[in-house]
């Protein structure tokens, strides 16, 4: 289990990100126009499986908004932002703030939790997930991870995308 802090409060996720080389887990989501979608749907392309609790959060946002910013015109980069919010939240997130083309799927479901093990095990945001990011090759191998150690923090940026190159 994860040890992470929200708002300096220790606090657990039910367990650990993929170790780097190993496969991404196929996880079944739903996109914002209510269709089924998987992880293996983006094999051939590099992906940025950007995690967090919730879009109507600052920070969740933002992660959101720099990932489009930073890696949307990478070749062959798709970034997938994943919460437990409906996809209602997401197309709204997106139209209010001009996001086209971003691929944001909804676990409300459960099953990417049960694969992935970034569900917050505690805390008064236990059931929503850590902040996480994930990088792939065009494989599926995990090429990096970071479990963010501060809820209200932003992922490491630069660090995710140069693993991309």
């Amino acid at each position: 289990m994860a040890k992470i802090t929200f708002k300096g409060n220790p606090i657990q996720t039910n367990g650990d990100l993929p170790e780097v080389g190993s496969t991404l887990k196929n996880a079944h989501l739903v996109n914002q126009a209510l269709e089924n979608k998987s992880i293996s749907d983006y094999k051939g392309q590099k992906i940025i499986l950007n995690i967090f609790p919730s879009i109507d959060t600052g920070v969740c946002a933002q992660s959101v908004r720099t990932f489009y910013e930073k890696a949307n015109n990478l070749k062959n980069t798709k970034v997938i932002n994943i919460s437990k919010d409906l996809p209602f939240a997401f197309q709204r997130f997106c139209a209010a703030e001009g996001l086209e083309n971003v691929e944001s799927l909804s676990d409300f479901q459960n099953d990417f939790q049960n694969q992935y093990n970034i569900t917050l095990a505690d805390s008064p945001l236990k059931g929503l997930f850590s902040r996480a990011v994930i990088v792939a090759d065009e494989n599926g191998k995990v090429v990096y991870t970071e479990q963010v150690p501060e809820i209200g923090q932003e992922p490491n940026y630069e660090e995710a995308l140069k693993h991309l190159e």
